[in-house]
């Protein structure tokens, strides 16, 4: 029996366990979508700009553990569904973009909307296809899913023609396919145990790795073994309890300068599932010559790319510590002279939150210290690249597996679209994403998609009038040469209200508990506007300094 190639399409998504499917409809893929309406099991998310759609599916992903997919047409959808794509790239994360292309008779004619899909976004993806001929959209589909999920995962664009989605051709029956991880030798984690048992001052990194993996428990029967200080790598904050004993603190903006010389100097780092970021090392000078580096991850090509291993073990990060553990008898716990536990209380009293309020704006020390006295621990988080992130990367402390879903890649607009995905994927947990006036702006118009597909995610927003990261850098590098930089925003709160979700504008400290309480309440997607003092950039900012200043202006 012949069918056409949208529908060849949609059969492989429902194979492979496609859940949802995000998207702007584009008449270059009608083809797909005309069959997803035959298959109520996908629900097809259809959003108010590409780049949303992207990001929603990226956040779906990271939540669910599954992969994301996104659709778009040909060049104008799909260049904007790029800044999603760039995100999974960097993130690992799986996912998989079907773009429609031109009809095959117009190639190379620059035809309407005409981009090389697969050449534009092949050093962005992991693998690029164009499919030319319906019969063959079983077998490429099937490995593009696979690609996208397998190894160290990432994104897969597939494109379409228009034409090729309408032909119609016998297909072959094809099954979805995994490949197992790979396993370590026993001899490897016996060395690397044996490293780490001699090691003085050793350091465990945890990064995505362990998330993908699922492998936060055995890490932390490894390291309570091992008597191990464990550091998340930039912004993957829930790869480890962070209340733990052994939890040390994270990498990333804004890490306290003793934690790094606590790295910098040590005689052995483990690192377990992670690339090595250029804001997770400090612009790569975390590691010193003298440390031996034993570095596991599920991709060879991740050895040596920033620091040259003394012991590279190619394994997922759940193979490797069962493993490790099994080389570990009951008997291997290691003194270090209390220097776990030191850098634990070190830690704690960094994140403790401080009960400041101010009646002239919203204070973030004290706004930090509500918001986690009244989130749920299994509250998922989600957030915008910007300034605010210092306040919740220091006082925010992550004790629950799969609560933290953000960018590593710094993607302006990502916290509410992300959001959105992550409460689609765990509908039935809390679901806040935080976000500054500028990254909000990029993508609010999904407040709607939000409220069309009852998606109660709570948006707070932090208001300060700037890009407040790019003026920091401004007033260090050219002081006083402030261009670009200052915004003017309208009322976010009635905005929301407008779109037919709950809004609230918080103006002072004693206004945002009852307003985050009544957003909760309303079981309608929020938005809560939080103004703050627009002269404070950062959490390690001096307010005394700041206050006296202003007053010397007056």
């Amino acid at each position: 029996m012949k069918i056409s190639g949208g529908k060849a399409v949609v059969d492989v998504m429902v194979k492979e366990g496609v859940k949802k499917a995000f998207c702007v409809p584009g008449e270059s893929y009608l083809g797909v979508m005309d069959a997803l309406y035959q298959h109520p099991e996908i629900d097809l998310i259809s959003a108010r700009h590409e780049g949303g759609a992207s990001f929603m599916a990226e956040g779906y992903a990271k939540a669910s553990g599954e992969v994301g997919v996104c659709m778009a047409t040909r060049g104008v959808g799909a260049t904007n569904l790029a800044i999603g794509i760039h995100t999974a790239a960097q993130d690992s994360t799986p996912m998989v973009a079907l773009i429609g292309q031109v009809e095959r008779p117009f190639k190379e004619k620059e035809a309407f909307q005409e981009v090389d899909l697969a050449g534009f976004f092949s050093h962005l993806c992991k693998w690029t296809v164009e499919i030319d001929r319906a019969e063959r959209i079983p077998e490429l589909l099937h490995r593009a899913f696979h690609i996208a999920r397998s190894g160290r995962p990432g994104p897969v664009l597939v494109a379409l023609p228009h034409d090729m989605l309408e032909d119609e051709a016998e297909m072959a029956d094809y099954s979805p396919y995994r490949s197992r991880r790979p396993r370590p030798h026993m001899e490897d984690a016996e060395r690397a145990v044996e490293e780490i048992r001699k090691a003085k001052r050793p350091v465990l990194i945890a990064g995505g790795g362990v998330i993908h993996a699922k492998a936060q428990p055995l890490l932390v029967e490894f390291v309570e073994k091992m008597n191990l200080p464990v550091v998340t790598a930039f912004r993957r904050f829930d790869a480890f309890p962070n209340k733990h004993a052994s939890y040390a603190g994270w990498l990333g903006f804004g890490t306290p300068h003793s934690l790094l010389d606590e790295i910098r100097n040590a005689d052995v780092v483990i690192a377990l599932g992670t690339r090595f970021s250029q804001v997770g090392t400090q612009d790569y000078t975390l590691l010193s010559e003298r440390t031996k580096l034993i570095h596991i991850d599920i991709c060879p090509d991740i050895f040596g790319k920033v620091y040259a291993p003394s012991l590279a073990i190619e394994a997922d990060a759940k193979s490797f510590l069962e493993l490790a553990l099994q080389a570990v008898d009951s008997q291997a716990a290691v003194e270090r002279n209390e220097r776990t536990a030191e850098l634990h209380a070190e830690y704690m009293k960094f994140s403790e939150t401080k009960a400041d309020y101010t009646d002239e704006f919203t204070d973030m020390d004290g706004l930090m210290h509500d918001i986690v006295a009244q989130l749920p621990a299994d509250t998922i988080i989600t957030n915008d690249a910007g300034n605010f992130f210092s306040w919740l990367s220091r006082y925010y402390r992550f004790e629950q597996e799969n609560t933290y879903v953000g960018p590593t890649s710094g993607a302006m607009g990502y916290g509410l679209p992300a959001a959105i995905g992550a409460k689609l994927a765990q509908p039935h947990r809390p679901v806040v994403s935080f976000s500054g006036d500028g990254g909000f702006m990029m993508t609010m118009q999904e407040i709607e998609t939000a409220v069309r597909y009852k998606v109660p995610t709570i948006s707070i927003v932090i208001n300060n009038n700037k890009y407040g990261t790019i003026r920091t850098h401004q007033e260090i590098h050219f002081p006083e040469r402030v261009i670009g930089t200052d915004l003017t925003n309208p009322d976010f709160a009635k905005m929301a209200r407008l779109f037919g979700a709950h809004g609230e504008k918080v103006e002072r400290n004693t206004e945002f508990v009852p307003a985050l309480q009544r957003a909760i309440a309303s079981g309608l997607p929020a938005v809560i506007e939080v103004t703050v003092n627009p002269e404070i950039l950062s959490v390690s900012q001096d307010k005394g300094e700041v206050t006296e200043k202003l007053a010397s202006l007056n």
